[in-house]
């Protein structure tokens, strides 16, 4: 049922297609149609003179920074994370597919360990719900390195009298896009990972979604290959439902032993769609 899912070629024409769709590349201006009354589910600035729908989480500030429970953005969320999980990142959201082609770039590369990565609930927790409760400012927008890229940047060269507003604030804003950028090189998906409050709360529904990786522990021999191979650098074979997991499939494709499987609905029943061997155990040593 989900083989297709496995492949590679699908998630990138996928992933193409949704920047393409989120975005409106025949309007000049600011795009202010009935699209923005509805969300891109992945980060994709609304401020963005192309982007033809809302942000979750530039909607979820809003109204935080009202001090109004932002019942709709929560609704929306929750559907997608009960029914997905993380999908969402790892098959629509241009910025996280942004990171993994710069990482695609020969260099070395740098492993960092998981329990780092809980500080993307900083993010939300602190400076995308009470930061901005207290202010009533959108900090996590103004932090944002993809509305950096996708909002602030065309909106410069295309508006020219902007130039003279340009302040501290700017420079900080870009120095963290910088970083995010070096830092994609050298490591999978950081903002992702450990910065994108979004993924965060995508993330929270990976332990009670439908859409589940399931792991058969009699054919797993802990080769390390899933790791590798995780956009992520997750151990999927100990923690399957990781906050982290994007849903991309590539550990499901790379297993040798066919230990592992998606698998839909409250069943915990494993369905084996891989060949099997017995490797050598390969331990990661660096990121590939």
């Amino acid at each position: 049922m989900f083989s297709w899912l496995y492949n590679r070629y699908v998630r990138f024409c996928v992933l193409i297609s949704a920047f393409f769709a989120g975005n409106n590349y025949f309007y000049r201006g600011i795009y202010q149609g009935t699209g923005k009354n509805f969300f891109f589910p992945g980060l994709n600035c609304y401020a963005c003179p192309l982007a033809r729908f809302s942000c979750p989480m530039g909607t979820f500030q809003h109204f935080i920074g009202l001090r109004t429970v932002p019942y709709y953005v929560l609704g929306f969320i929750g559907i997608i994370g009960v029914s997905l999980g993380r999908f969402i990142c790892g098959w629509i959201c241009p910025f996280g597919f942004f990171q993994e082609l710069l990482y695609k770039l020969k260099t070395c590369k740098l492993r960092v360990q998981e329990r780092h990565t809980y500080t993307k609930y900083i993010m939300l927790f602190l400076v995308a719900t009470i930061i901005v409760f207290i202010t009533g400012d959108s900090w996590f927008c103004r932090l944002c390195p993809a509305g950096g890229i996708e909002a602030g940047i065309p909106q410069l060269l295309l508006n020219p009298e902007l130039r003279g507003l340009i302040g501290g604030f700017f420079y900080l804003k870009y120095a963290i896009v910088i970083l995010v950028i070096t830092a994609s090189i050298f490591i999978k998906r950081p903002f992702c990972r450990f910065g994108c409050a979004l993924g965060a709360m995508f993330g929270l529904f990976n332990k009670f979604t439908f859409f589940r990786i399931k792991v058969d522990e009699k054919r797993c021999t802990e080769c390390y290959i899933c790791q590798n191979v995780c956009p992520m650098g997750i151990k999927i074979f100990k923690h399957p439902d990781s906050l982290d997991c994007i849903k991309c499939g590539r550990c499901i494709k790379a297993c040798p032993q066919g230990a592992l499987a998606f698998n839909y609905g409250p069943s915990p029943d494993f369905i084996n769609t891989q060949n099997t061997f017995s490797p050598k155990s390969i331990r990661p040593s660096a990121e590939r």
